[in-house]
């Protein structure tokens, strides 16, 4: 329903990471992606992937605070999360933003931009990133050369939208305290499909950009995760974030 931020890594996972992030240009390679089983690879045969590797122009850094693309920026290209986590931003006309989305790593970004050739939402990385770039002119030639391609490209599309409309129906019909609590278990959940631990995560996210994402106040959101801590539900120490009682979580 809602995407999580980064994730508390296992002592292997956190030996990995600890490198630094490829240099602008660096190559990137599915084949060897912890992320490929759930990235734009997935689906695709052995014979497949290194059409779609050489199609991937490179892997460049997106360090904390820093955009990879702002709104209003020409498109080009979609993006896959290779390390790290985004969020997406819509800015209205008086200068307000909207948190409308978050990416972590083996997801897609940048589909904003095809409909007007211009990014509709800015995108900025809530911690040390990587992202692959991914030539949307090339990517379209093929998708036409390979069927399973084209297949996996409309999937990806196709799980934005839904995710978008499960937001929707987050903001239109669950109480403060249900938002929270569905944005700590997708969290948890999310994490669990990319191997890492359910119950215990750093939020990435300040608290503010928490309260636009699930359309209410930094308040409301520390007062609510305050909460559930003293009701045994979670244990929270600044980011830290550790589920205690995942039923009793569920059932808020």
């Amino acid at each position: 329903m809602l995407t999580p931020t980064a994730v508390v890594r296992s002592p292997a996972r956190r030996r990995r990471s600890s490198t630094s992030l490829p240099v602008p240009g660096s190559i990137a390679r599915c084949s060897n992606c912890a992320m490929r089983p759930l990235c734009m690879p997935r689906g695709l045969s052995p014979d497949e992937l290194p059409k779609l590797e050489a199609l991937i122009c490179s892997a460049r850094p997106v360090r904390r605070g820093e955009a990879l693309y702002r709104s209003g920026d020409p498109f080009g290209n979609l993006f896959a999360v290779r390390s790290g986590s985004l969020k997406t931003t819509l800015t209205y006309h008086d200068g307000r933003e909207q948190v409308t989305g978050l990416r972590l790593a083996g997801e897609a970004l940048g589909f904003d931009g095809i409909s007007d050739d211009r990014h509709a939402c800015s995108a900025t990385a809530l911690e040390d990133s990587t992202v692959c770039i991914i030539p949307y002119v090339k990517l379209k030639r093929l998708c036409r050369d390979i069927g399973s391609m084209q297949e996996r490209l409309h999937k990806l599309m196709g799980e934005q939208i839904v995710r978008e409309a499960a937001q929707m129906m987050v903001l239109g019909s669950l109480s403060a305290d249900e938002r929270v609590a569905a944005f700590l278990l997708d969290v948890s959940e999310r994490n669990a499909k990319r191997g890492y631990s359910s119950a215990e995560f750093n939020l990435r996210m300040t608290r503010e950009d928490m309260g636009s994402y699930l359309g209410t106040t930094l308040e409301t959101v520390s007062r609510t995760l305050s909460r559930f801590q003293k009701r045994g539900l979670i244990d929270t120490q600044g980011k830290f974030i550790r589920i205690v009682d995942l039923e009793g979580l569920r059932h808020v």
